[in-house]
């Protein structure tokens, strides 16, 4: 089966070796992603509502380049500083997913690669065929 990656050109994606979405079939894998801008630069510090936004809106733009949308999407997994902050993050996932309810789960994290970033999403997709 066809394996089809999809980097942003990142200094990290060769150097740890992954891929920021991998394809096979109708697949799609989407590696951890955090609240950044185009630039590299670190979206919203503190704000744990922006900053889910603004991950989700990264994996929006990745399904997008794979041929899926947000609606291809069954399995979420939200990596978090802070669950004392849930509702926020939460609040921010059902405005995107409220209709499609995928498999999910919100975990608290120690850390982040960056102590500004509180929140990281992976997801998966299956696009009908």
């Amino acid at each position: 089966m066809k394996r089809q990656l999809f980097a942003t050109n990142t200094e990290w994606e060769p150097f740890i070796g992954y891929s920021r979405a991998v394809r096979v079939g109708d697949h799609i894998f989407v590696s951890g992603t955090t609240a950044t801008d185009a630039s590299g630069a670190i979206v919203a510090p503190g704000d744990a509502y922006a900053q889910t936004i603004q991950v989700l809106e990264n994996l929006r733009v990745v399904l997008e380049r794979a041929g899926a949308s947000m609606a291809d999407v069954v399995r979420t997994r939200m990596f978090v500083t802070d669950i004392s902050r849930w509702k926020e993050y939460g609040r921010a996932h059902g405005e995107y997913f409220r209709d499609i309810r995928p498999a999910t789960a919100m975990i608290e994290v120690k850390a982040l690669i960056d102590p500004f970033m509180m929140i990281e999403i992976e997801a998966d997709a299956l696009v009908a065929g």
